[in-house]
């Protein structure tokens, strides 16, 4: 299933030149508008191009479930199908990781880096291909049999499995290549050209299958001239981007860009890791305690796939829903419009809960109508499949609440709730459970590990969810009553510092030597005035203390303060000669020419006694907490920047100050003084 993220996070960057006050418009509207109308606007959109990218998962098995082969070519495909998945994980990480790449240097109005991230995405997905396509051929029929292939299907999966490998770098390259399409502010052509690969393959199917008599290699042709059509249409579109341009130079494998791709990217990878495991397990068990039943190994893999897949389509609908309304959700709840984010997430409770109920009933009344679509009259095969419908996906409204609400935790900042909510019910219930129950139940025990799952995923996600809207949300909040200081022209002092290194205060000494005004606690509160953010989150967003920190500066509400917090230090700047204090403002005026770059730091003891003295730490607590603070202050300085933070290289001057305030706040002024002159 694709998680098309990076087509609504293309809202969030800046797509024309009319400037920050159409940005600023953009914002208010989704603190304003209707919701439903709202929902509506962002949500039609995404679900058409999930439902689209579906397309190319279901055609085949529809045209060849209808063909000579039956079953036995539906049980095919779906052992491919999750190598498919491994192959697709590796590109939606690197694709979507430098889609967010390019969101991030949008929202900053520096797109300068954007095309080496993008460029070393292509090259490592390229890389990574001819890597898998080795392996792929060196490994082939051990993989098939890994993956469910039995005695009698592994002829025809081996014969689908060498076409769709061999065109394994045109299929990796193009997923890759969409996110970014899509973040570049082009939905439309993303779209486009996925639905034309779609379409093609819908035609050359029935064309290659029935009319050339090619069988399963006929459909894996399709599907391949289908991708091949999507890669061309994506080469073309990148020799006319609106936000970046690719050069020689943007392919130079540069690693500390890859490394932030990697990093945002990483979340789709799990994601994509976790479905491939979900399968794994699945084949595997299906197999053996098929091949123990009367319906043998062949008939549950097919019918399975086939589940699947339709399933998928369920889910494309709730993830295009939630996807939606993430823009809305990451405003609001970075607002602090706690009444709007109810409101919100209710009504996408509401419509989620309608899909899924609907699908049940479709899925317990009638199955044999949608089973007939994809062929096959054998009674056992029918039985089966009667029955899957009807065990497996019994909850399917539960998978779509716990589906949905992981999408939700990831739009309000929440990367930790969100990975427990999707793991969870994958990975740590349903895997075991298709375990061990058939040692109990024979196969049929595979399938109520599904229903199973669903009802403890859920408690897990009600259990979050109501914790997460008694504890997290701010109340309605009043924009901070701040302003920009009269300035003389001058120097620009960006002081940056290690937790501890009293370089705050140091700052404060500097600026009142200097006569200059001082930002720190300001700069947030103009920042939250500027977007409407509420001054709270906008203040906290370095201070998230978890191991997902990275993930979490990528999230729809911090994307919006970090916007509003660079617009500001600009604005600041302008004002003429003054000093401030953290959020990458070194990096954010690098092309002020009166700029002095400062870095203040001291050694871990010296620290952790101040931090001791200030908050009343306990030793041990005090150094945990300079370690975590210095970690998510290079997290964020390396996000915005892709340079390392505290590096000598990137400042003026770098200061001990454990030779204490005073002393090292005069030698920043006689250096400070020294360069004005």
């Amino acid at each position: 299933m694709r998680k098309n993220k990076t087509f609504c996070a293309s809202f969030f960057a800046l797509k024309t030149g009319k400037g920050e006050f159409m940005k600023n418009q953009e914002n208010k509207f989704l603190g304003e508008e209707k919701i439903s109308k709202l929902l509506f606007k962002f949500s039609m959109p995404c679900i058409l191009s999930l439902l689209i990218s579906s397309l190319y998962n279901i055609v085949d098995q529809i045209f060849i479930g209808n063909s000579e082969l039956g079953f036995l070519g539906n049980a095919a495909t779906g052992v491919v199908y999750p190598i498919s998945i491994i192959a697709v994980a590796f590109a939606w990480c690197f694709g979507d990781g430098s889609a967010a790449y390019l969101s991030l240097c949008q929202g900053r109005g520096d797109t300068s880096k954007a095309d080496k991230a993008i460029g070393n995405s292509f090259v490592i997905t390229f890389i990574v291909s001819i890597l898998f396509l080795i392996l792929g051929f060196c490994f082939k029929d051990q993989l098939l049999f890994l993956f469910g292939a039995s005695s009698k299907s592994i002829d025809i999966a081996r014969d689908y499995y060498v076409i769709i490998l061999s065109a394994i770098p045109v299929y990796m390259l193009a997923n890759s290549m969409n996110g970014i399409i899509r973040a570049d502010g082009s939905p439309k052509f993303s779209m486009i050209s996925t639905a034309i690969g779609a379409i093609l393959n819908i035609i050359l199917d029935p064309l290659f299958i029935f009319g050339f008599h090619w069988g399963i290699k006929g459909a894996a042709y399709a599907t391949i001239i289908g991708q091949i059509a999507s890669l061309i249409l994506s080469i073309i579109y990148f020799t006319k981007t609106k936000t970046f341009k690719l050069s020689k130079d943007s392919f130079k494998i540069n690693f500390k860009i890859l490394k932030n791709v990697i990093k945002l990217g990483f979340s789709t990878f799990i994601t994509q890791m976790s479905i491939v495991i979900i399968s794994l397990v699945c084949n595997i068990m299906l197999a053996k305690y098929g091949a123990q039943s009367k319906y043998e190994a062949d008939i549950p893999i097919a019918v399975i796939g086939i589940t699947m897949k339709v399933f998928s389509i369920v889910i494309n609908i709730i993830v295009g829903i939630i996807l939606g309304a993430q823009p809305i959700l990451g405003y609001n709840y970075g607002a602090g419009k706690l009444k709007r984010v109810k409101q919100t997430f209710k009504m996408v409770v509401i419509i989620s809960s309608i899909v899924g109920i609907i699908s049940t009933i479709l899925f317990e009344i009638s199955p044999e109508i949608i089973i007939s679509i994809f062929g096959s009259n054998d009674q056992l095969y029918m039985e089966f499949a009667t029955l899957t419908f009807r065990i497996f996906l019994m909850l399917v409204t539960f998978t779509c609440l716990i589906k949905m609400s992981s999408i939700f935790f990831q739009a309000v900042g929440e990367p930790l709730k969100s990975a427990i909510v999707s793991l969870t019910r994958d990975l740590l219930i349903f895997v075991p459970l298709v375990i061990i129950l058939p040692k109990y139940y024979g196969i049929i025990g595979v399938l109520f590990a599904a229903p199973i799952a669903d009802v403890l995923g859920m408690l897990v996600t009600i259990i979050l969810v109501v914790v997460f809207f008694k504890k997290n949300l701010y109340q309605e909040e009043a924009i901070t009553d701040a302003y920009l200081k009269n300035s003389k022209p001058g120097v620009i002092i960006t002081i940056a510092r290690t937790h501890g290194s009293q370089g705050k205060s140091i700052a404060g000494l500097v600026a009142e030597k200097l006569n200059i005004p001082y930002y720190y606690k300001e700069m947030t509160a103009l920042a939250a005035k500027e977007s409407g953010l509420a001054n709270e989150f906008v203040d906290n967003i370095n201070s998230q203390k978890n191991f997902l920190h990275d993930i979490y500066l990528t999230t729809s509400p911090v994307k919006y303060a970090i916007e509003a917090q660079e617009k500001i230090i600009k604005k600041i700047a302008n004002e003429g000669s003054c000093v401030i204090v953290g959020r990458a403002s070194d990096y954010v005026l690098k092309d002020n020419p009166h700029l002095i770059k400062i870095f203040i730091y001291a050694k871990d003891e010296y620290r952790i006694k101040n931090i001791m003295e200030m908050y009343g730490d306990p030793y041990d607590e005090a150094k945990k907490n300079i370690f975590k603070s210095d970690k998510n202050r290079a997290s964020y300085y390396e996000m915005i920047s892709s340079q390392k933070w505290g590096q000598k290289e990137n400042y003026d001057l770098c200061i001990d100050s454990s030779i204490g305030k005073e002393k090292t706040a005069d030698i920043i002024c006689d250096y400070i003084n020294r360069f004005s002159k």
